[in-house]
């Protein structure tokens, strides 16, 4: 039973009748609840996770959504209450099942569209909502701000080792995410040919004239350290993976809501940013790797000891707005006020940047060409690059962002 879920998600998109009749027998066993009918929706957002909609004998509908982890260590998920009572704006469900393998929610139907949706027709050329968007992000950014510092505290470091949220960064860094497809013995398909994953791990890598002295053994070695779970110090109560696919734009208010709470908990708030900076950014390319692929030019060279990269992937304006948001209204007033109060890290920026890393590494495998095209899957490990290490010479986006936060408040 503790893999059926993670079985299911996998389902979806291949098999998704048979899918939906493993799952038809899970809702059974689990709720109490005559349903009938089960339907799935796979979407390109759902990563890590499966949605859809629940059909009652009495004719009604419901929604429900889960996260999966292939190999979870985390045993605690899904802790809404926590968020409500900060005040975050949640969606709330009807039934839920947080047992460990059977972490299942299920609520009344959504109609409001997910800010993910909106973003991609943004994106796509539709500006009707753009503006609408814009303000959104910036009030729910400022309201996040409010919470993480109403609700800040130290944590010691044996609570902080149980928090949920280490499951997306440094259990998925030390577990079998990392282990199989880009352990030092498997092969790596780049556009010109394998490699194997050992050599490219130890080579540099120099993007878009941006060149980095950490190569990914180095980054991988660093992240593990820097992201250890048992780490005390500034903890705020945070949704832990408000990426734009768990987020609703409610029209008849235009207010951000929240939803799917897997990763809410007590924890740091470097942490709790690091999802939403990467994933509202810079990561369309994992979302919609063929659409993205149709629109990229690579060039790709290397040596015996350097990969060189050159690629025209830029970020589109709405992508800038969710990046500039998030450094304006929280991250650069959150770290002086940390400052202030005497608690922000030394390591406050590595660390950041240790979660980013892992974001673009560790969502989904880079290597499987079945999900991602060769030159596709090499764009990933660039943006694996660019988020954990420090850029020389000309400064990468997300490190000159990361300066001006430095900059502003000294």
């Amino acid at each position: 039973m503790d893999d059926l879920l993670v079985q299911i998600q996998q389902w979806q998109f291949s098999d998704r009748h048979k899918a939906e009749q493993m799952l038809l027998g899970f809702v059974r066993e689990i709720f109490p609840l005559n349903v009938i009918a089960v339907e799935l929706r796979p979407s390109v957002v759902s990563l890590n996770s499966f949605n859809g909609f629940l059909t009652l004998a009495s004719g009604s509908r419901l929604f429900f959504k889960t996260h999966t982890e292939p190999d979870p260590v985390i045993g605690e998920f899904y802790n809404a209450a926590i968020l409500i009572k900060a005040g975050y704006p949640m969606v709330r469900p009807l039934y839920s099942s947080i047992e460990a393998g059977r972490q299942f929610l299920i609520y009344e139907v959504v109609e409001d569209p997910s800010v993910f949706d909106v973003a991609w027709q943004i994106e796509g050329g539709d500006p009707r909502f753009a503006d609408l968007l814009t303000e959104s992000q910036h009030r729910a950014d400022r309201e996040l701000l409010d919470i993480y510092l109403e609700t800040s505290e130290i944590q010691s470091p044996k609570a902080a080792g149980v928090a949920a949220i280490h499951q997306l960064f440094y259990h998925r860094l030390t577990g079998r995410r990392l282990r199989g497809p880009y352990a030092h013995e498997a092969t790596f398909v780049l556009p010109v040919g394998r490699c194997p994953m050992g050599e490219l791990r130890r080579r540099t890598w120099t993007i878009n004239g941006q060149r980095y002295t950490d190569n990914l053994d180095g980054l991988i070695d660093r992240s593990t350290h820097l992201l250890k779970p048992a780490r005390g110090g500034a903890s705020v109560v945070g949704h832990g993976d408000a990426h734009n696919g768990n987020l609703f734009l409610r029209r008849n208010d235009g207010r951000l809501i929240y939803f799917d709470p897997a990763f809410g908990g007590r924890h740091d708030p470097i942490l709790d940013m690091a999802k939403p900076l990467f994933h509202n950014t810079f990561a369309m390319w994992m979302y919609y790797p063929e659409a993205k692929r149709d629109e990229l030019k690579m060039h790709l060279r290397m040596t015996d000891d350097a990969v060189f990269i050159e690629h025209d992937y830029r970020l589109p304006a709405v992508r800038v707005m969710f990046l500039e948001s998030k450094i304006d209204h929280v991250l650069t007033p959150l770290v002086y006020e940390l400052r202030r109060r005497g608690w922000l890290s030394r390591e406050w920026r590595m660390r950041l940047k240790a979660a980013l890393f892992c974001c673009p590494l560790l969502t989904k495998d880079l290597a499987d060409r079945s999900l991602f095209a060769a030159d596709i899957g090499l764009l990933g490990l660039a943006f694996a690059v660019e988020m954990g290490a420090e850029s020389t010479g000309e400064r990468s986006l997300i490190d000159r962002a990361l300066d001006k936060v430095e900059e502003q408040v000294r």
